[in-house]
């Protein structure tokens, strides 16, 4: 191991070469050094950018040592790729040119009492078992502020941000990079792909630097992506990184292909645009993976091509459709795909197909493998799931199904999502107001349906600072009728909200625990 290692060490070869050069003559060695100098500089000018820099990370002594024995591995580099890398690198001048794009948003959010009292709870405990001393009475803050980011995407001031930065707001203002607060209202959001639509009113003549936007199919897992926000409060604060995954899935609830990267992440990013290294974004960084609460690496970021579709439909009808097919499908395993005779895992296996679905009205079934969608290989369940959160209601599609062996072409016409609206669906617009209850609700399952005489709707949340909490209504409450009007769908439920007057109090009927009961909503 020592022989071999004086030998092969580049370094102790040149140091002897000199030492018997000095020995023999000292008037040769300056012959020696011009010479090397020479062959320094014409390695130099065949070396690549990125090769230099990939050498320098090694140390100055080892690109030194490499240039001298002839070493290096730059003539195997190609000059576009390694070039195209240093200029990814620099993001400063794309930093100061998207900025003012970019926006702090700020939201304002009253307290309820019951969020109130279990604050004041828990400052009980922290008295009684806490290791500080603090003032007797004190009372948490009845107002909460928050903050994200958001970023326009058109110059007459709309936005785009994340539902959760938003969600709840009573009030919401953005601050721009010349340190302009502007007040911002809530366009629609949307909590399944966690996209929301604010508006800034524009002055006359005024406009606002809308960000171009890309084409997040077009995204390159390995290329490099910038993000700027709001971490912790540091407004326009810039992270760079690159693009370690596409089409990541969190679950069924959340409708939307992620892209993952390694970009600097922080509490107060949300919201903020993901940008590419020509400028355009690409993505709306939206949650991190971590065990901490802090930045570990992995980044989500909402593809812009998605976000665009959600805002669109917020602009324009200020709720979200989606497609609807009825199934519920998991990954194939090793096991499974021998059971099913699958020369390997791939594929989307359903579990179960929802009764009186266009999935079952198509002749699918469960246990059926789905391997094609609309001519694109299925090779794990979330990717057939993208594909129908892209859709839009009645598309058509054909899929190639493999059942007991055999394959199948089969079918058939995607339907609207019946089974929930929008926490932003339950606004209507009367004599130019918005009226906001301030609760979701889904259809009924058909069994329920039928021991209530096939009325109702289900409320499954409700915001605290609603006028539907205001008024006592509670998650697992049945709406059964909503001023004088008989609801047995959401659809009923839409149009009855589309009559409600500008002011004053209404009934609704509801079921609560079995119990029938009448509540007085006022609308203000």
């Amino acid at each position: 191991m020592n022989s071999a290692s004086q030998t092969d060490n580049p370094r102790t070869t040149a140091v002897n070469a000199v030492t018997e050069d000095r020995a023999d003559d000292a008037l040769v060695f300056p012959n020696i050094l011009s010479q090397k100098l020479t062959k320094i500089q014409q390695a130099l000018k065949a070396v690549s950018v990125g090769s230099v820099l990939a050498a320098s990370s090694l140390g100055l002594g080892a690109v030194s040592t490499a240039l001298t024995t002839g070493a290096l591995v730059a003539a195997t580099a190609t000059p576009s790729v390694a070039q195209a890398a240093l200029v990814a690198s620099d993001f400063s001048d794309l930093v100061e040119q998207v900025s003012p794009g970019v926006a702090r948003v700020n939201v304002v959010t009253k307290v309820s009492e019951e969020e109130l009292a279990k604050a004041q709870t828990v400052e009980l405990l922290r008295q009684f078992f806490g290791d500080r001393i603090r003032i007797p009475g004190a009372q948490p803050p009845a107002i909460e502020y928050n903050y994200g980011t958001g970023f326009f995407v058109s110059t007459d001031g709309y936005m785009l941000t994340n539902h959760h930065v938003i969600a709840g707001a009573d009030k919401i203002t953005v601050t721009l990079n010349d340190r302009t607060e502007l007040d911002a209202t809530l366009v629609g959001s949307d909590e399944r792909s966690d996209v929301a639509v604010l508006k800034v009113k524009a002055s006359p003549g005024k406009s606002y630097p809308a960000l171009p936007t890309g084409d997040s199919n077009a995204v390159r897992v390995g290329e490099p992506v910038l993000a700027i926000g709001s971490p912790f409060g540091f407004d326009y604060s810039a992270s760079a990184g690159i693009v370690s995954a596409k089409s990541r899935n969190f679950s069924r609830d959340i409708s939307v292909p992620f892209i993952q990267s390694d970009v600097a992440l922080n509490p107060g990013n949300s919201g903020g645009p993901l940008f590419n290294r020509n400028g355009q974004v690409i993505g709306i960084n939206s949650r991190i993976f971590s065990g901490t609460g802090g930045y570990m690496g992995l980044s989500f970021s909402i593809p812009i091509n998605e976000a665009l579709d959600i805002y669109q439909q917020l602009k324009q009808t200020g709720v979200v459709s989606r497609a609807y097919m009825g199934i519920f499908p998991q990954d194939i395993d090793r096991n499974l795909a021998e059971a099913y005779g699958l020369s390997k895992p791939q594929g989307a296996l359903l579990i179960k197909v929802t009764p009186n679905s266009p999935a079952e009205a198509s002749g699918l079934k469960a246990g059926d493998i789905i391997t094609q969608y609309n001519n694109k290989m299925i090779l794990e369940s979330s990717d057939l799931l993208n594909i129908i959160n892209r859709s839009k209601p009645g598309d058509a599609f054909n899929a190639v199904v493999l059942r007991q062996g055999k394959q199948l072409n089969i079918r058939g016409k995607l339907s609207a999502a019946p089974d929930e609206v929008s926490p932003d669906a339950v606004v209507t617009k009367a004599n130019n107001s918005q009226i906001r209850l301030g609760l979701r609700i889904q259809a009924l399952p058909r069994e329920s349906l039928a021991k209530l005489g096939g009325e109702g709707v289900l409320i499954t949340e409700v915001d605290p600072t609603g006028l539907a909490a205001r008024a006592g209504l509670r998650p697992g409450d049945v709406i059964t009728n909503l001023h004088q009007k008989s609801i047995s769908s959401i659809d009923d439920f839409q149009r009855a909200l589309r009559q409600l007057p500008e002011e004053g109090v209404v009934t609704i009927e509801v079921i609560r625990q079995g119990i029938p009961a009448i509540i007085g909503l006022r609308l203000d």
